[in-house]
């Protein structure tokens, strides 16, 4: 089987390579070479690859940045979306495109089903989900995995900004009120292979039975937790911590932080549907931290 990936150099894209490889071919692609808001270019290039399986890992993911830059998020993270889409369900390529908690306002005390209305409170959440919205208006064959809180052990991450403060600083304050499921990028990158690896002894091809699948679904860690236990928890389990300069964690109110972009309170979100559709485990947030840490 031939894949096209889309964001190589990203932290999800990363895992996906080492964990696809097994299953067939990735050739992965980014920006500037690949320009997912260029209509012409998506066109041409799935026409060259002709792959079975577009996997789209690349967006636009400044959420302040994106208060003053709508139309280069839109167009990364909605319009371009939709064009691969409708490219994909004409050549009839499956699809896997990964979205955001951030489609949700965070008003809900508990986790956020697939059935619940979506509100995004700022631009990048309105811009994933119009790239949800144009994806399920052009094809029947996609799937689509809403993400949150998303780290691993490389790239521009809670866990690694916190480890570089750490280093720098001898007290860190960290909001407590902001809720959600931190999620290791390998955990969604092993979750994606194992959902297809189940299509393999169906008979069907992937684009058929993906049609069967269709839709959005919630990839989390299993438990919720604040921004503030989640450091805790790194800090419990940071490797060299003598060689560091932290000596207290302090909780704060998102209030004393003021960005241009409004982040939803609350936001952690139920993996009830893709365990029971695709077999998926669902791990805790924890042992996926530990799990990062140790590799």
């Amino acid at each position: 089987m031939k894949i096209l990936l889309i964001g190589e150099r990203g932290q999800l894209a990363w895992e996906l390579i080492r964990t696809l490889m097994p299953i067939g071919e990735v050739i992965s692609v980014d920006f500037p070479a690949f320009d997912i808001s260029n209509r012409t270019q998506i066109s041409d290039t799935l026409s060259t690859i002709k792959p079975e399986l577009v996997i789209n890992a690349s967006a636009y993911t400044n959420v302040d940045l994106a208060e003053t830059e709508k139309e280069i998020a839109m167009a990364v993270n909605a319009d371009g979306p939709g064009w691969l889409a409708r490219e994909c369900n004409r050549r009839r390529f499956l699809l896997i495109h990964y979205s955001t908690d951030f489609v949700f306002d965070g008003s809900k005390r508990t986790p956020y089903v697939e059935t619940d209305k979506p509100n995004p409170i700022n631009v990048y959440g309105l811009s994933k989900l119009k790239g949800e919205e144009s994806i399920q208006a052009e094809t029947d064959s996609a799937l689509i995995f809403r993400l949150a809180w998303l780290y691993s052990a490389r790239g521009n991450n809670f866990v690694t900004k916190f480890l570089e403060w750490a280093a720098k600083y001898e007290t860190v304050r960290i909001v407590d009120d902001q809720i959600g499921n931190p999620t290791w990028a390998r955990f969604v990158a092993e979750a994606t292979a194992s959902v297809l690896a189940q299509a393999m002894p169906s008979g069907l091809s992937l684009y058929d039975w993906v049609r069967e699948k269709n839709g959005v679904y919630h990839l989390t860690s299993a438990g919720e937790a604040s921004r503030y236990d989640w450091a805790q928890k790194i800090w419990e389990l940071a490797p060299n911590r003598d060689m560091l300069k932290l000596k207290e964690i302090q909780r704060a109110n998102s209030a004393d932080f003021p960005t241009p972009a409004e982040r939803p309170m609350y936001t952690a979100l139920d993996c009830g549907k893709i365990k029971q559709s695709c077999r998926t485990n669902v791990s805790n947030w924890i042992k996926q931290q530990i799990n990062n840490l140790e590799v």
